[in-house]
């Protein structure tokens, strides 16, 4: 059984952030991952440019980060996968979604598996849609939209 935690920082909590681990679980389990603990933390524009300037030294916001930690612990005598850490920015997400025509479910969505993708391991050169990582991305959304498993 995998689990996703939420928090926020600097951002004001709202009742889809729950609805939004409840879909990174799911993720989780149809990436074949087991045993897996992974938190989301929902910050604001300002935060997210700090995580972007100390951790990538690049100026401004963006939408997702992720922060591995790929340790395994004993927790609750049961062995658990601490991947690590989605950090998502709701305002940069959601003015994506604006600028590409797309639902705001649809792209919070797709980060959200973005950043699963990245602390499972994978990672991609460039934002081509041929890159391994950005076509599983994509597979995955299209599956999850199909399967009606929508925020």
């Amino acid at each position: 059984m995998n689990r996703a935690f939420w928090s926020t920082a600097d951002f004001d909590e709202a009742e889809w952030m729950g609805k939004a681990a409840a879909f990174s679980e799911k993720v989780m389990d149809k990436l074949g991952l087991d045993s897996w603990d992974l938190s989301l933390c929902f910050c604001s524009n300002a935060y997210m440019a700090k995580l972007n300037k100390e951790y990538r030294n690049k100026e401004g916001t963006t939408d997702v980060l992720s922060f591995t930690c790929g340790e395994w612990a004993k927790i609750e005598n049961e062995n658990r996968y601490i991947a690590g850490d989605v950090v998502l920015c709701p305002d940069a997400i959601f003015g994506n979604a604006g600028i590409y025509g797309i639902s705001m479910d649809e792209e919070l969505e797709r980060v959200i598996i973005h950043g699963i993708l990245h602390l499972s391991g994978m990672d991609h050169g460039t934002n081509d849609a041929a890159e391994p990582m950005l076509a599983e991305q994509e597979r995955l959304l299209k599956e999850t939209i199909e399967e009606k498993i929508l925020l």
